[in-house]
C-alpha cells in the first residue's frame, strides 16, 4: 500500500520545512509514504528546501499555473508512480500533517472513497464573522449540488483513493475543491469528513485577492459543475418561470378579447407575453440540448475511466487497487493491445 502526499507550493521556502518535518513517517496499514512537491512557478528556494529535507518526487511548472492545474498534475504523477491513496495538503502549513493518518484510514478500511478534513471554521480565530458565514453558506450550496452533507466543502486537506481519482476530471482553472465534491457526489462516491484543528495562520492566501473574489470564483466553479450534472433543473426552472410570465398577460389579453372589451390599450401586454413565450421556448430547447450533451459527457467520462485504468495500470505483483467499498484485482483490467507499451 503506497500513499503519496502531494504539496502544491508557490514560494513556500519559509513554511515548507515545518510541513515536511510534521508529515508522519509511518501510518498503520501503509507500506510506503512518498512526498511529492508541486512547484507552481516558485521564484524562491522552495525546491532547494524540499531537496534538503529528502524529497525525491517533484512536479515543476515554469510559471504559475494555479491550484487546480497543480492538483491535476500531482495526481497524474502520483498515479503513474503507483499511488494507492493520494493525500493533498498545503505548503503554508495551515493543516495539521499529523492527522494525515486519520484521513487515510477510512479509505484503507474501505468505508470511503474520499476523506475531507473539517477545519471547523467557526472556531478559527483569524476568520472574520462574514467569512465564517460565507464558508458555511458555500458548503451548503455545494452539498445541495452534490447531495452530500459535508461541513467544510472548501477544505483542501483531503485524501483520495486511487479508484476515485479515475472517476474525477478537474476542468476548472481556479480550485479543484468544490468541483471534485460535486462530481464525486453525483457519481455516488462515498465521502467522509474528519474534524481537525488548523495551525496558526502563516500568511495571506495567494489563491484569491479578497473574500469577494473568492466568492465570485467559487460561485462560477459551482455553477459550472452543477450545469455539468443537472442542467435540466436550471433550464426547467427557467422554462416554468418564463412560461408563467408569458401566460399572465396573454391570458388577460385573451379574456378581454373574448368578452368583447377594448384590446387596443393592451397591445403592450401581448408583446410582453410573446417575448416571454419565446424565452420559455428557448429555455426548453437549451434544456434539451444540454441534457443531450450531458449524456455525451457521461459516455466520454466512461471512456476516460477505462483509459486511466490502462494508463496507470501496475504490474501484476503490485497491491490491489482500492475501489468502491473494497478492492479491484488488477488482473481484471484488460491487457494493452500487442505492441503497445505501458506508460511509465
Amino acid at each position: 500500500m503506497k500513499v503519496f502526499i502531494q504539496i502544491p507550493c508557490l514560494n513556500e521556502e519559509e513554511t515548507l520545512p515545518s510541513v515536511l518535518e510534521s508529515i508522519p513517517t509511518q501510518i498503520d496499514g501503509v507500506d510506503e509514504i512518498e512526498i511529492l512537491v508541486i512547484d507552481d512557478g516558485s521564484t524562491d528556494r522552495t525546491l532547494e528546501v524540499a531537496r534538503a529535507h529528502g524529497v525525491r518526487h517533484f512536479v515543476h511548472h515554469t510559471r504559475n499555473m494555479g491550484l487546480a492545474r497543480s492538483f491535476r498534475d500531482g495526481v497524474d504523477y502520483a498515479l503513474t508512480h503507483g499511488a494507492d491513496v493520494v493525500v493533498n495538503t498545503d505548503g503554508d502549513n495551515q493543516y495539521p500533517q499529523n492527522r494525515i493518518g486519520d484521513l487515510v484510514q477510512p479509505i484503507l478500511a474501505g468505508t470511503a472513497d474520499i476523506v475531507i478534513a473539517d477545519r471547523q471554521t467557526q472556531t478559527i480565530e483569524h476568520f472574520s464573522p462574514f467569512k465564517k458565514v460565507m464558508q458555511r453558506f458555500g458548503s451548503y450550496i455545494v452539498n445541495r449540488a452534490a447531495s452530500t452533507e459535508l461541513p467544510d466543502a472548501a477544505s483542501g486537506f483531503r485524501a483520495y483513493s486511487r479508484a476515485s481519482l479515475f472517476h474525477l476530471n478537474v476542468v476548472t482553472q481556479f480550485s479543484y475543491c468544490m468541483e471534485t465534491i460535486i462530481q464525486a457526489g453525483n457519481k455516488r462516491l462515498r465521502i467522509e469528513s474528519v474534524p481537525v484543528e488548523t495551525n496558526a495562520k502563516t500568511r495571506e492566501s495567494r489563491l484569491f485577492k479578497n473574500i469577494f473574489h473568492h466568492m465570485a470564483k467559487s460561485g462560477s466553479a459551482i455553477t459550472r459543475s452543477y450545469l455539468m450534472f443537472k442542467p435540466y433543473v436550471i433550464f426547467t426552472t427557467l422554462t416554468l418561470l418564463f412560461g408563467v410570465l408569458a401566460a399572465a398577460p396573454l391570458v388577460r389579453f385573451l379574456f378581454i378579447w373574448l368578452t368583447g372589451g377594448d384590446t387596443s390599450g393592451n397591445v403592450q401586454s401581448l408583446i410582453y407575453g410573446a417575448i416571454m413565450a419565446v424565452a420559455a421556448l428557448l429555455s426548453l430547447a437549451l434544456g434539451v440540448l444540454s441534457d443531450l450533451q450531458r449524456t455525451n459527457r457521461v459516455l466520454l467520462e466512461d471512456q476516460l475511466e477505462r483509459i486511466k485504468a490502462i494508463q496507470y495500470r501496475r504490474p501484476e505483483s503490485s497491491p490491489q487497487v482500492l475501489g468502491h467499498g473494497g478492492s479491484v484485482d488488477p488482473s481484471l483490467i484488460p491487457d494493452l493491445p500487442a505492441g503497445v507499451e505501458h506508460p511509465r
